[in-house]
């Protein structure tokens, strides 16, 4: 198993795409399948020790990496059940199923195991499990490899079929049942009734301990609500080349000072204040704790840190050529004083960081026009605001964005989704639910700010700069306030 730090993110079609590929060289489908459901034994086996293990099979390809799974566990002595959804409908899965040689329950009157794999839908999924026999007006969903056609289908195995026995529920009503009762849950590739691409949780699985992903990350690993269900994450390598423009972000290496360094070589910050105060000083200390040698906050502001340097507002304080990066929205307002500071910063020249209330007063046209590297923080109000609401995904939003506007889009929130004008995309792995309060995005500005100010790439500024955040949460724990957050970004810059 693999942690999926760093690794790249395929959609469902691309992963088709990759198998596809190996599959051209002459590997057949039942050799990719034996690899998966191999890689998933060995995986159980150290999880589950002596543990008696449930094999839930869908009738698609993930049914049969769970019928590989078990016929491995087996032979390595495990005590190994396994319950079907259905009998297999692609050939794959059904040679999987043909070298399964103990019985094969009803997956409705499956007793409960200590540890439970969840192989009846993997990506792929179009539509809800758990549909009622009484509510046949809905389609059923389909799963990759599984050729389901636009009637309604409740043959046992189907999506909408529910088990004639009085009280057994729908399938995903059974899948809570097994889920509850075991001590051990675990997903393979994705727990089934997750929207693949989108993150949409098209039915409501149970939260699994676990999740597998078979050759690559999915994009539901990580965009919510879908991510919550998965657990932990990790990667099973099945011979399947996997590359994209979008990956999990990784732990940054950032520049430490050595014996030549003094306060401009590591980063000059300046900051701009407006109405409230408060947040462009949250901002400010943001980028002193996160390494900038030199902040300043240009505004009305007082108090301590002493070694923030405080300087009214003006273009001359702007004009400092030393300036490597220049924050502007936190707390700045929106009435003409903000828009007369901000068509400054925008004309100074510097390296920008965009967000709060300054992203109200621009459009993506002007943001394009610019000749410096730009930054852009909005969180979901903000990017609607900004670019438009859509119904497109997360990443497909965050991507457009950045193209559109030639800048580098953090689109926050507890999926962050951090796109380059390029197509390059990061996305962040689950961010504390604590940051859920307010003065953590201006926390996060100042963050970039520093890094961008020590001549990183933007994405790569943008993606170290949430990477600082997200640790800076994790090491609080509970009920943290900004201003502890800000202050925790020196242990989090310590440990890289």
């Amino acid at each position: 198993m693999t942690p999926i730090e760093g690794q790249p993110i395929l959609t469902a079609a691309e992963m088709r795409a990759a198998e596809d590929a190996v599959i051209a060289t002459g590997v057949p489908v039942e050799t990719l399948m034996d690899r998966a459901g191999t890689a998933i034994a060995h995986a159980v086996r150290r999880l589950a020790g002596s543990n008696h293990v449930l094999i839930l099979c869908g009738p698609g390809n993930n049914g049969g990496d769970g019928y590989v799974a078990a016929r491995v566990l087996a032979d390595m002595g495990a005590t190994v059940r396994v319950a079907a959804l259905s009998e297999p409908k692609t050939h794959a899965a059904k040679s999987a199923r043909a070298g399964w040689s103990g019985p094969v329950e009803t997956f409705s009157e499956a007793k409960p195991a200590p540890v439970l794999l969840d192989a009846l839908f993997g990506t792929g999924l179009t539509r809800a499990l758990g549909v009622t026999e009484t509510q046949t007006q809905n389609s059923p969903p389909a799963e990759a490899g599984a050729q389901l056609g636009n009637a309604i289908d409740k043959s046992p195995g189907s999506p909408n079929w529910t088990p004639a026995s009085a009280g057994e529920g729908t399938i995903v009503g059974c899948l809570h049942r097994l889920a509850t009762a075991a001590s051990l849950t675990i997903a393979i590739d994705l727990p089934s009734g997750l929207a693949t691409d989108s993150g949409q949780a098209l039915s409501t699985p149970p939260v699994f301990d676990l999740t597998l992903a078979l050759g690559a990350l999915k994009p539901a690993h990580l965009l919510q609500p879908a991510a919550r269900y998965c657990g932990q994450i990790r990667l099973l390598d099945i011979g399947v080349p996997a590359t994209s423009q979008a990956e999990v972000l990784a732990t940054p290496i950032l520049p430490t000072p050595g014996p030549d360094s003094h306060k401009y070589t590591r980063g000059m910050v300046a900051i701009v204040a407006g109405t409230m105060s408060g947040a462009a000083d949250l901002a400010a200390l943001a980028a002193m704790r996160a390494g900038a040698g030199y902040v300043t906050l240009l505004g009305d502001s007082h108090g301590p840190p002493h070694a923030l340097v405080r300087t009214p507002f003006s273009t001359h304080a702007l004009a400092n050529d030393r300036i490597g990066a220049l924050v502007i929205g936190p707390g700045l307002g929106r009435e003409d004083t903000a828009r007369t500071r901000l068509d400054a910063a925008l004309s100074a020249g510097h390296p920008l960081i965009i967000d709060g209330d300054a992203l109200r007063l621009i459009d993506p046209d002007r943001i394009k026009a610019l000749q410096v590297p730009v930054i852009l923080t909005p969180h979901a109000g903000e990017f609607d605001a900004l670019f438009g609401k859509s119904d497109a995904d997360k990443i497909t939003r965050a991507r457009d964005a950045a193209a559109r506007a030639h800048a580098v889009v953090v689109f926050k929130g507890a999926d962050t989704v951090i796109a380059a004008p390029d197509g390059r995309v990061r996305i962040a792995q689950g961010a504390s639910d604590w940051l859920s309060t307010a003065g953590t995005g201006d926390v996060l500005a100042g963050a970039i700010g520093a890094i961008l100010a020590m001549g990183l790439d933007p994405l790569d500024a943008a993606g170290a700069g949430v990477w600082l955040h997200g640790d800076a949460a994790r090491r609080l724990g509970a009920a943290f306030i900004a201003d502890d957050l800000a202050d925790a970004l020196r242990c989090a810059r310590a440990a890289l």
